[in-house]
């Protein structure tokens, strides 16, 4: 998708959304806060609590993480960047105290060298042209410290019902999913080490009862989407 595909859908985007997921019982929001409470419980093993790391959201869009990452941490340094300044301008106008907006020209983020303790990308990188994983994850490499973290999540493509409505999904009309190994072996190219992969979110509410189970189904390549991380 390019940036002005993401523009058009920016005003639009929340409520598209919602209607895609509805089929799964589950709002937006779940979603969200499943991700970022992934991250802090990976940057808890890191950092003291509460302190004050300098974390980009990738890709942040209208902002939809941005009250989950102050909800889980309160203390960081938030950055939202993405290739869509109408995006940017929505998630601004929504959370304006809440992070500093970013526009990305889709070459060169606007960071100094080592500048940053974490990146997370939520559901973004199947929507970078794969000729553009490899510049992308340098910069990444280029901007984060030494141990820094980048958490890269997105959509399995091996589970039926997340194509199904990733295809149904009118702003992911250009998608390529990737799968987990794609997303190892590109990270590993690019320098990164000390690589993990959990699989995530595998029980629809209708069998919400189940999702105390999801912690320990991390192995197996089914959840609806997964998590690679990696450290500089």
């Amino acid at each position: 998708m390019e940036r002005a595909e993401f523009d058009r859908f920016a005003d639009e985007y929340e409520a598209l959304h919602r209607a895609n997921l509805a089929p799964s019982g589950e709002a937006p929001e779940y979603f969200a806060e499943y991700k970022v409470r992934d991250l802090e419980r990976l940057l808890r093993t890191r950092h003291p609590a509460g302190a004050a790391v300098r974390l980009l959201d990738f890709g942040a869009g209208i902002g939809s993480s941005i009250p989950f990452l102050r909800k889980y941490l309160p203390a960081a340094q938030l950055t939202c960047v993405d290739v869509s300044v109408r995006s940017l301008a929505v998630g601004a106008s929504r959370f304006a105290r809440e992070a500093e907006f970013v526009a990305f020209d889709g070459a060169r983020l606007p960071f100094g060298n080592s500048s940053l303790d974490c990146i997370f990308a939520g559901c973004v990188f199947h929507h970078v042209s794969p000729s553009a994983h490899d510049p992308l994850l340098g910069e990444f490499r280029r901007v984060l410290r030494c141990s820094g973290l980048l958490m890269i999540y997105e959509h399995n493509p091996l589970n039926p019902l997340t194509v199904r409505t990733v295809r149904a999904c009118p702003f992911d009309n250009n998608a390529i999913l990737l799968h987990a190994g794609t997303v190892r072996v590109e990270l590993q190219r690019a320098g990164f080490e000390k690589l993990e992969t959990r699989y995530r979110v595998f029980f629809p509410r209708a069998l919400r009862w189940l999702r105390p189970l999801e912690d320990a189904l991390g192995w197996l390549p089914l959840g609806a989407q997964y998590y690679v991380t990696a450290t500089r």
